[in-house]
């Protein structure tokens, strides 16, 4: 099992590093993660190729028995490079540059930048070719975070262009029906007429900007391609990764299509960062980990495990103690089976020095460098298991271009979507169920349940491979605005809604509303009232047994939960969004329907059953800062206990 730190000692003295290594060694490490912030370390002038400061640093951890995962530099270009080719900057929204002095500054269409990003990782892969000690290669550093994702620049307008030439196959005409350009007197008679979707007056087509989507994230996917591609070219059986941040169904990218040109996803759990006052809940935080999980389905590694207080500017919340290394553990338990710490020595210098490491600027070993030393220790009793594949049971599908539609229209203004993913992965969490959280087109044939949240752009393939599952025996749990547009981002004409699915819910969709209140609409049924809000289908029963009405005046006589009997399978459709306990005994019912066993643990306590051959581990871990008891354990404050079962 990889366990190790991120050490960057371009940043210090280089007598530091002997010692710095034994101390990694004294923490039970056995890897670096170097190199990807130090390009003008690796090339001072243009064409001037120097590597002899990071032979060093493989020289000497190779001598201390380390291994190394090496970063390409190409997130930070060097100053010289910027003041030849200033173009390469990103631009605004307005057309003025992004300012050279932060990371991610260029733009991914820039052909100029990509030569010379070819150029250094080309040399940097030669150089190395040979060197055992690298097990791993990563691609840049945290591709599409912080708005690094958007350009407006010139530049992207004309590859933008070339991009709808393509998937338009050179057809104006096709353009136009296809976007529905009459609209607002909208119709192109070239490609070159086309905007981007910059701040306008009201809006742009929303099947412009869907298109304009695709084309930023192929962008991005293409960018770390080809860095991939030159590893591969020059060092055979290289392994790939990258390290993604968090909030990826957020972003202007799609990061399970980037996934696919790599061996090994990594991540960066932050489960607190900058002026928030506290961290994220653990469901949320188990959320992002299911998701990165989910990117390739199979195990991740974590490159930025937090130890310290976090943040550029502003920073916040101390990890308590044993806190931090109880999300190492939770990790660990949902899949990571690499992790190494960000960082292994806080900051003197540049923008991170309030993003604390496991030692602080003294260099002193204190209670953070003892625990990281004992999570070490004590997770290597665990490598079977952990290095075995995760076993769930259920499955949250999301789209890409669903996930877009709601960035571009998003209807409630509480209508978030990835909140409503959160919100039902929270209930199987709760139950002590693991949930894999994967892209539609993936296959979803072997589970037992699987959600389909607020999928508004939907196709029919996947409509047939959901009816397939379901008739075999699967639960389904559909969610409103679910099969409401097309790939274009377009509603259907002549279809009622939920297009070409309203046989296998048993209901017609009559009316919609977006109410933009939570728990503002009454429901009845199961013998008891709940409450409902964010939006909601006005839904007509054909074949669907009601669970839950409307009980306003006006609309007590449609539907607003419901359960159809498809095949071997059932499938819920959910009209609204339910109250938490109406949500939670629906999704409970899904669950035993599915021959699940859901457990009832206490608020904030994990649980994670772990397997590999005829050993079988449960994972209990207290995220409260009180003691807790679950399952008949009792569990310190932010405590874990592993069991065998």
């Amino acid at each position: 099992m990889l366990l190790g730190v991120d050490y960057y000692p371009e940043q210090w003295d280089a007598s530091l590093m002997d010692a710095d290594m034994d101390r990694i060694l004294e923490l039970g490490g056995n890897v670096i993660r170097i190199g990807e912030f130090a390009w003008h370390r690796m090339e001072k002038t243009e064409g001037a190729y120097d590597f002899s400061f990071f032979d060093g640093v493989i020289a000497k951890a190779k001598e201390k028995g380390l291994r190394v995962i090496f970063g390409t530099p190409t997130a930070t270009p060097p100053a010289w490079l910027i003041k030849k080719h200033p173009d390469i900057l990103s631009q605004h929204p307005d057309g003025s540059p992004r300012s050279y002095g932060g990371r991610h500054v260029y733009c991914f269409s820039s052909t100029v930048y990509r030569q010379y990003c070819e150029k250094i990782v080309t040399a940097l892969a030669r150089h190395y070719k040979h060197e055992d000690a690298i097990i791993a290669w990563q691609v840049d550093n945290e591709l599409g975070h912080e708005g690094s994702d958007l350009c407006w620049c010139p530049r992207c307008r004309a590859t933008f262009q070339r991009y709808l030439h393509e998937i338009f196959h050179g057809d104006i005409e096709k353009l136009n029906q296809d976007w529905g350009t009459a609209f607002w007197s909208q119709e192109y008679n070239d490609f070159d007429e086309i905007p981007l979707p910059a701040p306008t007056i009201t809006t742009h087509n929303p099947a412009l900007r869907m298109d304009w989507e695709r084309f930023c994230s192929r962008n991005i996917e293409s960018f770390a391609a080809f860095q991939a591609d030159i590893l591969r070219r020059e060092i055979p059986g290289a392994v790939v990764m990258h390290d993604f941040p968090g909030g990826g169904l957020g972003k202007h990218v799609d990061y399970s299509a980037l996934a696919s040109c790599l061996d090994k996803v990594a991540y960066n759990n932050y489960p607190v960062w900058g002026g928030q006052k506290a961290p994220l809940s653990a469901s949320e935080i188990a959320f992002g980990l299911d998701y990165i999980r989910g990117l390739k389905q199979e195990n991740f590694w974590i490159t930025e495990a937090i130890m310290g207080a976090q943040g550029h500017d502003i920073t916040g919340f101390l990890p308590r103690p044993n806190q931090a290394k109880m999300w190492s553990w939770q990790g660990v338990a949902r899949g990571c089976d690499g992790l190494l710490y960000f960082r292994y020595r806080g900051a003197t210098k540049g923008a991170e020095q309030f993003c604390y490491g496991i030692l602080d600027a003294d260099n002193i070993p204190r209670r953070r460098f003892y625990e990281v030393q004992d999570f070490f220790c004590t997770v290597k009793d665990y490598e079977d298991v952990l290095a075995a594949p995760v076993q769930s049971d259920v499955a949250i599908l999301y789209d890409y271009d669903a996930m877009a539609s709601f960035r571009i229209q998003q209807q409630s203004i509480l209508l978030d979507c990835e909140a409503e993913m959160k919100r039902l992965h929270k209930v199987f969490f709760q139950a002590g169920q693991m949930v894999d959280v994967i892209p539609s087109r993936a296959d979803f044939s072997h589970y037992k349940l699987v959600l389909v949240p607020n999928m508004i752009v939907t196709d029919q393939d996947f409509l047939q491979r959901l009816k397939d599952f379901t008739a075999q025996g699967g639960i389904a749990v559909v969610t409103y605005r679910t099969a409401v547009k097309d790939r274009q981002n377009n509603l259907v004409f002549g279809k009622t809604l939920p297009v070409d699915c309203g046989d296998l819910l048993g209901l017609t969709v009559e009316e919609t509303e977006s109410v933009q209140e939570y728990n503002c609409i009454p429901l009845a049924g199961q013998g008891r009232t709940a409450r409902a809000g964010i939006f909601r289908d006005m839904t007509a029963p054909t074949t669907a047994e009601v669970l839950y009405r409307y009980d306003d005046p006006f609309y007590r006589q449609y539907a607003a939960i419901t359960r159809n009997a498809w095949g071997k399978g059932w499938a819920y459709y959910l009209g609204t969004t339910p109250d938490g306990d109406t949500l939670k005994e629906i999704l409970v019912s899904a669950m035993v329907q599915a021959g699940l066993t859901p457990l009832e643990l206490p608020d904030e306590v994990e649980s994670v059953v772990r397997r590999s051959g005829s050993r079988t581990l449960r994972f209990l871990i207290n995220h409260n800062d009180s003691p807790m008891e679950a399952l008949g354990v009792s569990l310190e404050p932010f405590g874990v206990k592993i069991l065998p079962l």
